[in-house]
């Protein structure tokens, strides 16, 4: 009897979900598996008893916890704002503005705070102005401590919620807030009763994504001296190599971040369920024209945060091209020699962002694409779980994943006998499973629009699956995947929280050189690796907004 040969769709799902087990699901079995046994191999649950029972870990957990809740408050009341007034009204300067409030996003979090630290340290340029011209004799701290993180992360995170709900705004039929505006209902009344509640699904995508992402930073806090909150306790467990019992307590805070990412996952996904959001909209209402006075002040609003969120990376500019910035407002001396030493002297951390960045994307694209058309075109069996793994990755703080990997991959592999932790691919493999969802739900996105009767009619005259695909589908939806490439390879390029873990000599990427630089005290090489990757984050955000406009919140969701 001959045996039928699978077909090679049968062989890339098989091979989709093989990336998968591999490289998501068996780096997050061991974390597990490593937190719930001792030195033995023994299960126990004496590593969780430690760390309940530890009264600073305790204070860190909680003390995260706030903070988290604290970032979503404080990027809620400006995203929403920022989104409503951007979706609804028109205004001078409108377009700028819609695109200009995105830039803080493209800030890699290490760059934020060092320029925050320039501007605003205790020897940053407000203090030395205030004591000059009011003669105080002691800095304000308006940087160093809780405080100081939450406004990084507020001034970073904001323009993911205003995405999340520009979005989510943009699909609300107008007619409804007309309906109740016709019933006698107030401005804000409409905003509470009808707008805010149909945009929740977007609103708790982005919510999610700011709460995980302010709880699983690490390099925010350590650079402003926190370290009693969860994620830096991980760090700093981890990269000590002489009690072991602190390292086994580094992976138990992994675990734990993310248990806490699973729970927030399947908590918002039950609460948007129990609703409907759906609603039709067959007409599209025109931006309203604003009054004077609220003309000038959503302006006068949005000029005030833009100058707030501008203000780091003006930071970093100078620091990258001054000499002699000590207890002085600006630099006294300016130069580019600090860019020539960065770009000439020591490429390798652009030349390393780049292919690495590169190579994730064409994993990403490989994988991603073809899993969307899975989701989105076929009822193969596991695709809801495949669809429940792709959300998880996007929740999944980056300081878990890189620990995973370690744990994961530091044995040798047959035949070379090397461990992956000891070869440079690694890193592109942990940028592509940390930035596959967003090549996922732009290409999804796209599939959504394209009707099966094209695909149908490809099919009927002869055409095969693969065929059709590549011949009708793909440039069908060619701008959905190279919106989630192009933001897969942005977002790549200024990673940290997960290929600080597993980075060695000579593989260093540009964050991991801005943090080295700036440990050893060389502020302004660090400043102008920043200022190079904020150019690069910058062009290919103006790519992404050009193509896809709004619509670029929909990878969040």
């Amino acid at each position: 009897m001959k045996l039928s040969r699978p077909s090679p769709a049968a062989v890339g799902f098989g091979l989709i979900w093989a990336f998968l087990i591999v490289f998501v699901v068996f780096p997050l079995v061991r974390i597990f598996y490593d937190a719930f046994t001792n030195e033995a191999g023994q299960l126990t649950l004496v590593n969780f008893q430690e760390f309940f029972t530890d009264s600073f870990y305790l204070r860190s957990f909680w003390k995260s916890m706030v903070l988290g809740v604290a970032a979503v408050f404080t990027t809620s009341v400006i995203g929403i704002a920022v989104a409503f007034l951007l979706i609804r009204y028109d205004f001078p300067g409108r377009g700028l503005f819609s695109y200009l409030t995105m830039l803080p996003l493209i800030l890699p979090p290490l760059v934020g705070v060092l320029g925050f630290v320039f501007i605003l340290g205790r020897a940053g340029t407000v203090n030395v102005l205030l004591m000059d011209w009011f003669g105080m004799e002691k800095p304000i701290n308006f940087m160093y401590g809780t405080h100081g993180v939450l406004l990084v992360e507020t001034v970073h995170l904001f323009p993911m919620m205003t995405l999340s709900v520009l979005d989510a705004l943009s699909k609300v039929d107008p007619t409804l807030e007309e309906a109740a505006q016709g019933m006698g209902a107030k401005s804000w009344r409409r905003f509470w009763d009808i707008t805010l509640p149909l945009t929740t699904p977007g609103y708790i995508s982005g919510a999610l994504l700011v709460f995980i992402w302010t709880f699983a930073d690490f390099i925010t806090p350590l650079v402003l001296g926190v370290q009693d909150l969860l994620a830096p306790q991980a760090y700093l467990n981890i990269m000590q190599f002489v009690d072991r019992r602190i390292f086994r307590m580094g992976i138990v805070i992994s675990a734990l971040l993310v248990v806490l990412a699973i729970l927030f996952v399947l908590a918002a996904r039950q609460y948007v369920a129990l609703k409907d959001y759906s609603s039709l909209s067959y007409t599209r209402v025109q931006r309203r024209q604003l009054g004077p006075v609220m003309r000038w002040l959503a302006v006068g609003f949005l000029s005030v945060l833009l100058f707030i969120s501008f203000a780091p990376q003006v930071g970093v500019l100078l620091a990258a091209v001054g000499r002699g910035w000590s207890l002085t407002p600006f630099p006294v001396v300016y130069t580019l020699e600090f860019f020539r030493q960065v770009s000439i002297e020591t490429p390798r951390f652009i030349i390393n962002s780049f292919l690495f960045s590169g190579i994730a994307v064409f994993l990403c694209l490989a994988v991603g694409v073809p899993m969307a058309w899975i989701l989105g075109r076929t009822q193969a069996p596991g695709r809801n779980t495949m669809d429940a793994l792709t959300t998880l990755i996007l929740a999944i703080p980056g300081t878990a994943i890189g620990i995973a990997y370690i744990r994961a991959f530091n044995f040798p592999l047959p035949l070379i006998d090397l461990p992956l932790t000891s070869m440079w691919v690694i890193l592109p493999l942990v940028l592509a499973v940390r930035r596959l969802p967003y090549t996922v739900r732009g290409s999804h996105s796209s599939l959504l629009l394209v009707h099966r009767s094209m695909e149908e009619a490809a099919e009927n005259v002869g055409a095969t699956k693969m065929r059709t695909f590549w011949d009708i589908t793909v440039p069908l939806v060619w701008r959905g995947i190279l919106v989630g490439a192009l933001f897969s390879f942005l977002t790549s390029i200024q990673e940290a929280s997960a290929t600080i873990f597993l980075t060695l000599g000579g593989w260093e990427m540009m964050p991991f050189g801005i943090f080295t630089f700036y440990i050893a005290g060389s502020q302004s090489q660090a400043a102008a690796l920043g200022v190079i990757l904020i150019a690069m984050c910058a062009l290919s955000l103006y790519v992404v907004n050009r193509i896809a406009g709004t619509r670029v919140g929909g990878l969040f969701g």
